[in-house]
């Protein structure tokens, strides 16, 4: 897939608010400065389509992207940043839950993770409750320019082996880097295929 075009549409608070299309949608989400937004701005091969912040948890509205005047990309603001109560397991705006539990039209998910990282107990608690929604998830391994790709396959192995008790068979997973372009072509090969099942 060549992405031809790539405009911001609009932000919405929530998702009575959200755009009234039929479009399909494929959400990007994660933990706060795992580099959500240099992620959408190599897709889309735009260096300013969303804003890069050296702050965490800088996008707080649900923000919506036209592709190539077909289906939309949409930018969700990253979980577990602000400190909450222990009773709490995941901290993340609540029109994002009504989002991804309610979008008819959303079609994938795809979930941002640090591969730098071992498994985050906020990853683990967000991905096993995305399990139970409608969408499809794929798991995207970002930042992977910056260690060895053993280094990046033991990460995911550790991830997929911490939350294999709670999945039914294991997600499709995309090795990434928004530096070198690592993962662009996989990540635009799934929509692809979304949108033409």
């Amino acid at each position: 897939m060549k992405i031809k075009s790539a405009i911001f549409n609009m932000s919405a608070r929530d998702i009575e608010s959200a755009p009234n299309w039929s479009r399909p949608e494929f959400a990007f989400i994660g933990r706060s400065n795992v580099g959500k937004s240099s992620m959408i701005n190599m897709l889309s091969n735009k260096d300013d389509l969303a804003k890069v912040s050296a702050t965490p948890g800088k996008t707080q509205l649900l923000n919506f992207f036209v592709m190539n005047e077909s289906w939309s990309l949409v930018d969700l603001p990253g979980y577990g940043y602000a400190k909450v109560a222990k009773s709490e397991k995941i901290d993340f705006n609540r029109s994002v839950g009504d989002y991804l539990e309610q979008r008819e039209n959303l079609r994938r998910v795809f979930v941002l993770i640090d591969s730098r990282l071992p498994p985050q107990p906020i990853d683990i608690d967000f991905v096993t409750w995305l399990a139970d929604c409608v969408a499809p998830f794929t798991l995207v391994f970002t930042k992977a320019d910056k260690q060895s790709v053993s280094k990046t396959q033991a990460t995911i192995k550790a991830f997929l082996d911490s939350i294999a008790e709670h999945l039914n068979g294991s997600p499709p997973v995309i090795t990434s880097s928004s530096r070198n372009g690592a993962g662009r072509m996989e990540i635009l090969k799934s929509i692809e295929l979304a949108l033409h099942s």
